[in-house]
């Protein structure tokens, strides 16, 4: 899997997990699709930071964002 496209998707997870914990705790539940958010999600950071020579700097993360939003338009 290409780096870009992993640390896209692991930050939209992430993204994603939080208003989910928020409702489950608001309703009194176990925030348990939350918690396998973040943890896929941190799966997927940690992959494209490990994989990617270099890693990324925090400049880096916009551009990743835009060459998978062109990859997926083209």
């Amino acid at each position: 899997m290409d780096t870009d496209l992993a640390l896209v998707i692991g930050l939209l997870l992430g993204a994603l997990a939080i208003p989910s914990i928020l409702a489950a705790l608001s309703d009194g539940r176990a925030p348990r699709l939350g918690a396998a958010f973040i943890a896929i999600s941190a799966g997927m950071i940690g992959y494209a930071l490990l994989r990617r020579p270099g890693g990324y700097a925090p400049g880096d993360v916009p551009m990743a964002f835009f060459n998978v939003l062109g990859r997926l338009l083209n």
